[in-house]
């Protein structure tokens, strides 16, 4: 172009070089971001991505204005990148004319540096209770003997008692039936009350039993040769029990724990080698013990194979365990039931979080049952256990914390937060009346439930 002579001869030349100077840095400094952007969410997906994301960068007018949008993969369980919502608009854009290509490139970078955690609403009031254990003891079983008292069992020795509805815990006297000279930290697998009457059994295998509401307890003994270790016991009233066994070994008693009768007349291990022929997937590779086991208020039992590759019932008045498919890819993690009946109520949850319920009325003779499957959203987290209160509410939890509640029988579900912030898995949690309720989990964590 033609010579420019004196400095007010340049200044207009000069202004439109720094113009395009600018916008061309602002233009790289965008695209550098953008690959940034994607390097950083180019890791493996735990989940359904979050909403669309946007992110704007802005210069001044008539120099440069450019929107990336894309959509970022979840970078790890429960957290995410989040740059803008339809509820939030984050600019980085209005910057001072002339900002250099890295400063835009740093401030683009730096929105995705900090993933933020997806918070749950806190739809109910539920508060972690303080305990006399350790933060390695793991919570199993929780009953009531009336409205004030209870007692509470789990692993290293756990037998807890509160006397005021569960708000204050303190550890139970056992001096009647564990001698002081034994140097064993009982595994309390479970606790149950009828009345004044309680059963309590654990592992190394131990039995005992109370009649006045656990002032004091006597050790029931029982042979040598029992099938497996203690899962559950039933406390059924006048002297009336019913113990179950890991290895699927079902005895009652009719008489405070003198004498028992042998319910199954088949072991599962006979069971299973009579029907694999039949087409039961993965009993061949049965490993043996049973976990996951719960009976409803008929005296039917559902339990888990060890593997989680299939499930088995039983009926009062039967010989042996039914062994069932699961018509699911995943594995089982666990059953129960739902109120009183197992055929209504039956509940299963799989691997990554995956919940179903029973379609209508379930058939315990036939091989598959057909389940619905329920959206809870978990994230991936597995659920561990499901109940369900008098009012019809549906209350789930599992590992990291996690709680859910439904309204609706599993149609649609609710994140409660109230665990996010507590370094447990959630394995138990159970209703009373009065409006009672507890989650019982991993380190020590007891949860008490009031409504809000």
């Amino acid at each position: 172009g033609r010579r420019l002579g004196t400095r007010d001869d340049r200044q207009p030349y000069a202004t439109a070089m720094r113009i395009a100077r600018t916008a061309l840095a602002a233009s790289l400094g965008a695209s550098l971001a953008f690959v940034l952007f994607s390097s950083y969410t180019q890791g493996p997906s735990l989940g359904a991505a979050p909403a669309r994301a946007r992110v704007s960068v802005s210069a001044p007018a008539r120099t440069f204005s450019r929107a990336l949008r894309f959509t970022p993969n979840r970078c790890e369980r429960n957290a995410f990148v989040h740059a803008e919502t339809e509820q939030q608009s984050m600019d980085i854009g209005r910057r001072k004319f002339g900002q250099s290509a890295g400063t835009a490139a740093a401030a683009g970078a730096l929105m995705y540096a900090s993933p933020k955690k997806a918070m749950a609403a806190k739809v109910s009031a539920w508060e972690r209770l303080q305990l006399p254990v350790s933060e390695t003891t793991v919570l199993f079983d929780i009953d009531f003997v009336d409205d004030k008292t209870a007692y509470l069992v789990g692993s290293q020795g756990c037998f807890l008692q509160t006397t005021d509805g569960g708000v204050n815990w303190k550890e139970a006297s056992l001096s009647g039936v564990i001698g002081s000279d034994e140097d064993i930290n009982y595994r309390w697998e479970s606790v149950s009350f009828d009345g004044q009457e309680g059963w309590a059994v654990g592992k190394p295998a131990i039995m005992i039993h109370t009649t006045d509401g656990g002032q004091s307890w006597e050790r029931i003994p029982f042979s040598a040769k029992l099938p497996g270790d203690f899962l559950g016991i039933t406390a059924l009233g006048e002297g009336n029990a019913e113990v179950i066994t890991s290895a699927g070994a079902i005895y009652k008693t009719q008489n405070a724990g003198k004498n028992w009768k042998a319910q199954v007349l088949e072991t599962i291990d006979a069971t299973l080698n009579r029907v694999s022929s039949s087409g039961v997937s993965g009993a061949s590779y049965y490993s043996g013990s049973i976990n996951s086991v719960k009976r409803d208020e008929k005296g039917q039992y559902i339990g888990v194979n060890a593997r989680g590759n299939f499930y088995l019932t039983f009926k009062p008045g039967s010989d042996a365990w039914m062994p069932h498919n699961r018509k699911t890819i995943r594995r089982i993690v666990t059953m129960g039931v739902l109120g009183e009946d197992l055929t209504e109520g039956m509940w299963m949850t799989t691997r990554a979080g995956g919940v179903s319920f029973v379609k209508g009325t379930a058939n315990l003779e036939q091989p598959e049952i057909d389940f619905v499957d329920s959206n809870i959203q978990s994230g991936g987290y597995g659920i561990l256990d499901v109940t369900k209160r008098p009012n019809g509410d549906l209350w789930c939890v599992g590992g990291g914390g996690k709680i859910f509640l439904s309204r609706n029988g599993g149609k649609t579900w609710t994140a409660d937060s109230s665990g996010d912030d507590q370094p447990a898995n959630f394995y138990r949690v159970k209703f009373f009346e009065g409006n009672k309720g507890f989650i019982l989990g991993s380190a020590g964590v007891l949860m008490r439930y009031t409504d809000l």
